[in-house]
């Protein structure tokens, strides 16, 4: 058995980058980076390591699908590429550890996993006094609040795409905590898919009150405020006077 140490690179990409709603699947990181043992890291490389740091050896790929069905209800999901630079980075503070296991006739496969120095540094990380605030960063309420420029019928078809995407989210998580509940040894992921869970409920009763509060905008007879009810002045000007 060999173990690879690697120094790895991180990508320092932005998140303001990319708009795809839902869930970010992409490359960029929303959790900016935080202190740990050892210096910073990205927040994206203490969930890499935190999905290391259940019992067992896994692969990138393998990560990437946990991933998949656990961080991206409540965080986001990497993209493969970025689990893998993570991995490499991690390696390189000596958080991590690899080995090459043979698998036959098969492409022979690299497993990974937490060391001790990783795990007690992940261990300080997560006792961190204040993790920040939530980001909350809404791609479809970012479309609504420039509906002066919107076509009503473009909206309302956006709108009802988000509830059939969160419907659909919601049974991914249903079937992520059926999966854990047959595991029967995870009780904080647990936790954490019944916040999501929750969360997507809210999302769906929210989304359903906007498209109400829309439609009574777009009531038959009555002139859908457009760009030319505006005025001359944003809302924002009106913000700046009253404070």
């Amino acid at each position: 058995m060999t173990t690879r140490q690697v120094k790895g690179q991180g990508d320092g990409s932005d998140p303001g980058g990319s708009d795809t709603g839902g869930s970010d699947t992409g490359g960029s990181d929303p959790g900016g980076t935080a202190e740990g043992g050892g210096g910073r890291l990205p927040a994206t490389a203490w969930a890499v390591l935190g999905l290391l740091s259940f019992p067992g050896e896994r692969t990138g790929y393998e990560l990437k699908k946990w991933a998949d069905a656990s961080l991206t209800f409540f965080y986001w999901s990497p993209a493969i590429s970025q689990i893998y630079a993570e991995l490499r980075r991690l390696e390189g503070r000596g958080y991590a550890s690899s080995r090459v296991a043979a698998q036959g006739d098969l492409r022979n496969k690299r497993l990974y996993a937490i060391t001790d120095a990783g795990r007690a540094a992940l261990a300080r990380w997560a006792d961190t006094a204040d993790a920040g605030p939530a980001v909350l960063k809404h791609p479809l309420v970012l479309r609504v609040w420039l509906g002066h420029l919107a076509d009503p019928a473009g909206l309302r078809s956006q709108l009802r795409a988000h509830l059939d995407r969160t419907k659909a989210q919601l049974r991914e998580i249903a079937h992520a905590q059926e999966v854990s509940r047959e595991a029967g040894r995870w009780p904080y992921p647990e936790v954490a898919l019944r916040w999501s869970e929750r969360q997507h409920r809210a999302e769906l009763e929210l989304a359903e009150a906007m498209l109400a509060d829309l439609e009574r905008l777009w009531e038959p007879g009555d002139e859908a405020p457009g760009e030319e009810a505006l005025g001359d002045e944003a809302p924002g000007d009106q913000a700046a006077r009253g404070s």
